[in-house]
C-alpha cells in the first residue's frame, strides 16, 4: 500500500512511496496535523542520488517494527533537499549547531510549529561504532518531548533567533577594495594542497568556484594541478566523461559515484577557461567530454536536463562504473593491455576487488594508439550493465548552470549543438517552468511544473540567459535577462539591509526567512546575483543594478574575506567589480570574425554585445554605426571609448 509520496513527483520521495512509514510531503496537511494532535514532527531530508539515504531506507524506514514506532509517535515528513533547498538549509543549520556536524540523510526532530530541537545525520538500525540506534534516538525524543516539554518550548525562541541571523546581518559602511580580494587570493593559494591538487584532505570536493576566481586573478599553478589531478583521478569518469561528486580520498581516485548535474555543469567552463589560459589540449577535450556526457545521459526530450545519476546500481555502490582486468581482455583482445596499464589496471585492484579506472601516468601522459576505439568499446559494454538510477526531476537552477555551460563552450569551440542545446533549454524553462502570472517554478517532472521558485533559480538563469546573449546575440535572450532581473529585484530584495533572501517575499512563511550564503559546492543565489547583476549593469549602463550588487558584497566580504574557498563565487564577483571591465559592442550583419577574436582567450572582465547596425538592445548597441558598412567593434572602458575598429588584429590591440 502506498503512502502520500506516490502523489509527488520527485523521484526521491517516491522511492519511498512503498515504504510502511506513514509519510507526508512537507506542507500544510503534516504540519498542520502536528499542532492539531500536539506531536513533535520527525523530519527526514535527502536525495535520490545519495548512497546512504538508500541505506538508511533498507535498514529502518522499510522495518515494519521501526515504521510503527515511527507513526505512532511522530507526524513523519520525508523532504527532497534538491527541491526545498529552503527547508533543507534551515533545517541543515541546526542539525550543525545541535551535532556539530552536516549531511544526508538528515534527520531531525521538531516541536508542533516546527522548531528543531534534536537531529543528526545517518542513525544505524542498531548502537554500535559510537553510534546509538535509530530507535533509541526517537525514544529519548519522545521521552524529552513528554518530560521535558518546558525546557523544548524554552529553548524554541532561541533557535528561531540563531537560524534567522543571517539574515540580520547589518551591512558594512564601505564596499571591499583591492586589497581584501588581494589576500584572499593569497590565503587560497596557501590552503592548496600543491600535490595533489585542490584544497585539504580527504574527502575532496571539486572546487570549480575557487578555481574559477584563481584563473580571472591570473593565478595559474593551483589550477592546473588542481584540473590535472581530477581529470587523471577516479572522479572523472575516464570512460563516458563527465565527474563524480567528490573523492573519499586526499588522491581523487576513488569516488562518491554518484554524478550530479550542478557539479558537471560547473566543471565544463572552468576546463574551457583553463584551456583558453593555459593551452593544455587535455582540458578542451576535458569540457567537450563532460558536456557531450550531459547531452547523451541527461537532457530530456523537451530539452531540459535531468538532476543526477545514483551512485548505486543493482545495490552496489559504483558497480556500473568498476572492471576487472579479464573484462577488458575479454572486450579488447590483443590491445587489451595498454589500455589496462594506461588506466591502472591490476590484478588486485583498487576498490572492492575491482579497478576504478583512472590514468595511472598523470592527465599529461601520452595515450595508447587507438585508445578512442577502445574507449567506445568499454563504453558499448558497460552500457549493456545495470545502469545507475536515474534522479530524472529538472531543476530551473541546476538547468541555468548547464545552459551556460553549453552556451559558453558552443561559442568559444563553435560547436552549434551545444548551442543550439541551450537554447532549448531556455526555452522550455521559460515556456514550460513558469506559472500562470509568469514567476519562476522550481522543478519539473512528468510534464508537471511546480513549486515557487527561489533565489537560486532566478540568479542561476540569469547569469545563464546572459550567456546566451553574449554567444548568439540574439536580443530575445538579453531581454528575458533583463526582465528576469527586475522581478527578481522586486521579490527578493532585502531594502532594509541589502542583498537577497532565498525565498520570495510571497513564499510559504518558515520559521525564518533566510539569506543563504557560500558558494560550495554551488555558488549560493547571493553571489550569482550580485554577479549577474553587475554583468547587467556593464551591459546596460543602469547603474542601479550595480548598487543591488554592492550590497551584497556589504553584508557578505567580511567573511568571504576570512574563508575565501566557501565563497569563491562572491569574491569572483568582486573581482568582477573592482577590476577594469571592458565593454565590447560589435555592430553589423557577420560578427563571426570579430567576435572569434574576443572568445579566442579567457577573458573574465568583459561583457559583450553585438548586433546589426541601428540596434538599440541592449544599451551597449545604441548609436553605434558601422564603419563603411564593415563589421565594427567598440570597446570601452572605465566610462571612456576607444577608436572603432574593423580588422580582427586591431580589435586583438585593444583587449
Amino acid at each position: 500500500m502506498s503512502n502520500r509520496l506516490a502523489q509527488e513527483t520527485s523521484p526521491y520521495l517516491l522511492q519511498h512511496r512503498e515504504n510502511p512509514v506513514d509519510w507526508y510531503p512537507w506542507g500544510e496537511e503534516a504540519l498542520g496535523r502536528a499542532r492539531a494532535e500536539d506531536r513533535p514532527i520527525l523530519l527526514s531530508v535527502g536525495y535520490s542520488a545519495c548512497h546512504w539515504c538508500h541505506v538508511m531506507e533498507r535498514e529502518s524506514f522499510e522495518n515494519a517494527e521501526t515504521a510503527d514506532y515511527m507513526n505512532k509517535h511522530f507526524v513523519c515528513i520525508k523532504v527532497d533537499r534538491e527541491e526545498r533547498p529552503d527547508v533543507d538549509a534551515l533545517y541543515m543549520e541546526a542539525v550543525q549547531a545541535i551535532s556539530g556536524q552536516g549531511g544526508w540523510p538528515m534527520t531531525v526532530f521538531l516541536d508542533p510549529e516546527g522548531v528543531p530541537f534534536y537531529g543528526g545525520t545517518y542513525f544505524p538500525p542498531d548502537e554500535g561504532r559510537g553510534m546509538p540506534s535509530f530507535r533509541m534516538v526517537m525514544e529519548a525524543v519522545v521521552e524529552a518531548f513528554e518530560s521535558k516539554r518546558d525546557e523544548v518550548r524554552q529553548r524554541a525562541p532561541q533557535m528561531r533567533a540563531r537560524l534567522a541571523a543571517v539574515a540580520q546581518v547589518e551591512p558594512a559602511p564601505e564596499v571591499p577594495q583591492a586589497p581584501m580580494l588581494v589576500e584572499a587570493v593569497a590565503q587560497l593559494r596557501a590552503a592548496a594542497d600543491n600535490r595533489r591538487g585542490g584544497f585539504g584532505g580527504a574527502p575532496k570536493f571539486p572546487p570549480a568556484s575557487a578555481l574559477e576566481l584563481l584563473l580571472a586573478r591570473g593565478e595559474h599553478e593551483v589550477p592546473e594541478k588542481t584540473l590535472d589531478a581530477m581529470l587523471a583521478g577516479g572522479i572523472y569518469d575516464q570512460i563516458g566523461g563527465g565527474f563524480a561528486r567528490y573523492a573519499v580520498d586526499a588522491n581523487w581516485l576513488v569516488p562518491h559515484f554518484e554524478k550530479m548535474l550542478y557539479d558537471n555543469a560547473l566543471l565544463a567552463p572552468a576546463y574551457l577557461h583553463g584551456w583558453q589560459a593555459l593551452g593544455h589540449q587535455r582540458y578542451r577535450r576535458a569540457c567537450e567530454e563532460t558536456l557531450d556526457w550531459a547531452l547523451r545521459e541527461m537532457r530530456g526530450p523537451e530539452g531540459g536536463f535531468y538532476s543526477a545519476l545514483d551512485a548505486d546500481s543493482e545495490g552496489e555502490e559504483g558497480l556500473f562504473y568498476i572492471w576487472t582486468p579479464e573484462q577488458i581482455r575479454e572486450l579488447l583482445g590483443d590491445r587489451a593491455q595498454k589500455v589496462i596499464d594506461y588506466y591502472g589496471v591490476s590484478e588486485a585492484g583498487n576498490f572492492e576487488g575491482r579497478n576504478i579506472l583512472y590514468r595511472a601516468g598523470g592527465a599529461s601522459a601520452p595515450e595508447p594508439e587507438n585508445l578512442g576505439k577502445a574507449r567506445r568499446a568499454l563504453y558499448d559494454s558497460r552500457a549493456k550493465r545495470v545502469w545507475p538510477g536515474l534522479d530524472d526531476k529538472r531543476l530551473t537552477s541546476w538547468n541555468g548552470l548547464i545552459i551556460a555551460a553549453l552556451a559558453e563552450a558552443g561559442a568559444v569551440l563553435k560547436r552549434d549543438d551545444y548551442l543550439e542545446a541551450a537554447r532549448a533549454c531556455a526555452d522550455f524553462i521559460w515556456d514550460q517552468m513558469r506559472d500562470p502570472s509568469g514567476n519562476l517554478l522550481r522543478t519539473y517532472k512528468d510534464g508537471r511544473a511546480h513549486l515557487n521558485a527561489y533565489l537560486e533559480d532566478h540568479a542561476f538563469l540569469l547569469e545563464a540567459l546572459l550567456t546566451l546573449y553574449e554567444s548568439t546575440f540574439e536580443q530575445h535572450w538579453f531581454e528575458r535577462a533583463h526582465s528576469l532581473a527586475d522581478t527578481m529585484l522586486a521579490r527578493f530584495a532585502d531594502d532594509r539591509r541589502g542583498g537577497f533572501f532565498s525565498t520570495s517575499d510571497d513564499h510559504e512563511s518558515l520559521i525564518a526567512r533566510r539569506k543563504e550564503i557560500g558558494d560550495h559546492p554551488i555558488p549560493s543565489g547571493n553571489s550569482a546575483a550580485a554577479m549577474g547583476l553587475l554583468r547587467l549593469s556593464a551591459i546596460t549602463g543602469e547603474r542601479s543594478y550595480e548598487g543591488q550588487a554592492e550590497s551584497v558584497f556589504r553584508l557578505f566580504a567580511k567573511p568571504a574575506a576570512q574563508h575565501p574557498e566557501a565563497f569563491a563565487h562572491l569574491l569572483r564577483a568582486i573581482d568582477f567589480q573592482l577590476s577594469p571591465t571592458k565593454e565590447v559592442a560589435l555592430v553589423g550583419d557577420d560578427l563571426n570574425d570579430l567576435a572569434g577574436v574576443v572568445r579566442s582567450k579567457h577573458r573574465p572582465h568583459l561583457v559583450l554585445a553585438g548586433g546589426a547596425a541601428g540596434s538599440d538592445l541592449p544599451p551597449l548597441l545604441r548609436d553605434r554605426p558601422t564603419i563603411n558598412g564593415s563589421p565594427t567593434a567598440y570597446v570601452c572602458e572605465s566610462f571612456t571609448c576607444k577608436q572603432p575598429v574593423t580588422e580582427a588584429a586591431a580589435l586583438e590591440a585593444l583587449l
